[in-house]
């Protein structure tokens, strides 16, 4: 595609050669999207952009670590110029898992997690807000998850980096309301991506892996096309157990979440 190629509309996603990512950019392209993939993963990328293609839709891909902020720079610059210098939506997808009792992991194991799942949420919104301010009714959308709704044994730092997510999400729709940028966070549980495999843990054992890659980037290309409601949302969780886990988080005391989750992890 040639930089002068353009759509009315642009996202830019994470992770996007595999599982959740790629659903996403391909949902957004069937949607009439100029789509930027970018991973570290280039072999999925080039797959993803031949599919895309081969489809009518408009994509751009390219080489990204989350981790690394003077290369969102240059790709923010790089798609940005090819969307007519609009960035209508940032999905913060790219974050990686490691599961287990939390000492048998390694220190880079719980680095690892940290500075994919944290670091690059916080570079991508922070070197996209530019573009998303000077495009009107811009959207982040970060891929939270049911863990954050109270820690999870085999996935304590995992967890916790998505409580940070939550965190920063809360924290930028607020801020950024006068720049006209809404930021929100999608919910899933278990997904059936290739984050999981070989991942076993007591509540994937209790709760099953329910959900496809595909359920949760409709959810995402539902929220980001979804009216503009009077009172703001923020979180959106993924399926009928992410749903009935937060409305519960939302009234239950702490020892009853406590509860529930020890008896979720066997524990």
């Amino acid at each position: 595609m040639s930089p002068s190629d353009s759509r009315d509309r642009a996202v830019l996603i994470t992770g996007a050669a595999a599982g959740i990512g790629r659903a996403t950019a391909l949902a957004f392209a069937r949607a009439g999207y100029l789509v930027g993939g970018y991973d570290i993963d280039e072999p999925g990328l080039v797959s993803l952009r031949r599919e895309i293609d081969s489809a009518g839709g408009l994509a751009l891909t390219g080489f990204l670590d989350v981790t690394d902020a003077p290369a969102w720079h240059e790709r923010l610059a790089e798609f940005t110029a090819a969307a007519g210098g609009r960035l209508d939506v940032l999905v913060n997808n790219a974050g990686v898992l490691s599961a287990g009792r939390f000492e048998d992991m390694t220190p880079l194991d719980h680095q690892r997690m940290v500075e994919i799942n944290v670091l690059g949420a916080v570079n991508g919104c922070y070197t996209a807000f530019p573009y998303l301010r000077d495009t009107p009714g811009a959207q982040v959308v970060n891929l939270c998850s049911a863990s954050a709704i109270y820690g999870q044994p085999e996935l304590a730092t995992y967890g916790a980096t998505k409580f940070a997510v939550r965190g920063l999400t809360e924290a930028l729709d607020l801020e950024w309301r006068r720049d006209d940028i809404r930021v929100v966070a999608v919910w899933p549980l278990f997904v059936d991506t290739g984050m999981l495999h070989d991942v076993t843990t007591a509540s994937t054992a209790s709760l099953g892996v329910r959900l496809t890659a595909d359920d949760v980037a409709a959810e995402i290309l539902a929220v980001v096309r979804g009216p503009r409601r009077r009172l703001p949302r923020v979180h959106y969780p993924v399926g009928r157990q992410a749903r009935a886990m937060f409305a519960s988080a939302q009234f239950a005391p702490g020892w009853v979440l406590r509860e529930i989750n020890r008896r979720i992890n066997r524990s």
